[in-house]
């Protein structure tokens, strides 16, 4: 079953990362080129050279975005399948939709929005080369604090669950999961290298696009991987569903 589902999982990643590529061209290359060009308007002033192009940009925004986005999109895509099956096999109250949608969302949250809200993505011209390993170092121990808050939270509500009711229960690991990603949020350095000068509407658009390619891909695996592995899956009464 894992190997079905690895299989269909890599679909649905590819299918996914098609359509948030679809959305990074219209919504998110315009901003990059301004960000592109304001950053060439500023060394053109101060006198500076520009830096030598290692890969055209023409290849950056067409071939290249596509690759790297297919390969982030089949490798999270086999991972999503292996969580889920893990997962399935614990909670077989859910259907294989809804099993998905709550893992998607998850993944969601974990990896993109609560990180994002400390240390949001930013366009080129955007930060300082002294500060690149901090950034990166942050940024990571941004995502494993998140994934260590949404394990938390979800262990905290299972427990609770026998005790107080689903409901109220999910209730309460919600408002720990919200107090823990405001204490994480506050304890770690803020790191603010937007020049003074930098279009605001670049920057919020930018960033924007990068919020909604992420909605596009988690949305598209959870939606399609549902309906993937629904069919080799066993329906409720024991018996195999039709395999595609």
């Amino acid at each position: 079953m894992v190997g079905r589902l690895l299989a269909r999982g890599m679909v649905a990643g590819i299918l996914a990362a098609l359509l948030s590529f679809v959305f990074a061209k219209i919504f998110g290359e315009p901003q990059v080129a301004l960000a592109i060009a304001f950053e060439a308007a500023q060394d053109a002033a101060a006198g500076a050279a520009p830096e030598p192009e290692m890969v055209s940009r023409g290849v950056q925004a067409s071939w290249g975005l596509l690759t790297a986005v297919l390969m982030y999109g089949a490798a999270y895509g086999g991972i999503f399948a292996i969580v889920f099956a893990f997962s399935y096999q614990r909670l077989a109250a859910l259907s294989p939709r809804s099993m998905a949608l709550l893992l998607a969302g998850i993944g969601f949250l974990t990896f993109v929005l609560i990180p994002d809200l400390k240390y949001p993505p930013n366009p080129p011209a955007v930060g300082q080369e002294e500060t690149i390993a901090l950034r990166t170092e942050m940024y990571f121990a941004m995502v494993g604090l998140s994934i260590a808050i949404s394990m938390i939270s979800l262990s905290v509500g299972r427990a609770l669950s026998n005790v107080m009711g689903y409901w109220n229960a999910t209730v309460c690991s919600i408002v720990l999961g919200l107090v823990l990603v405001a204490a994480v949020q506050f304890g770690l350095p803020d790191i603010n290298e937007v020049p003074d000068n930098f279009p605001a509407v670049v920057l919020w658009r930018f960033r924007e696009a990068s919020i909604g390619m992420q909605v596009v891909l988690w949305s598209v695996l959870g939606l399609v991987f549902g309906a993937l592995a629904e069919k080799c899956l066993p329906s409720p009464n024991g018996a195999m569903r039709k395999t595609a």
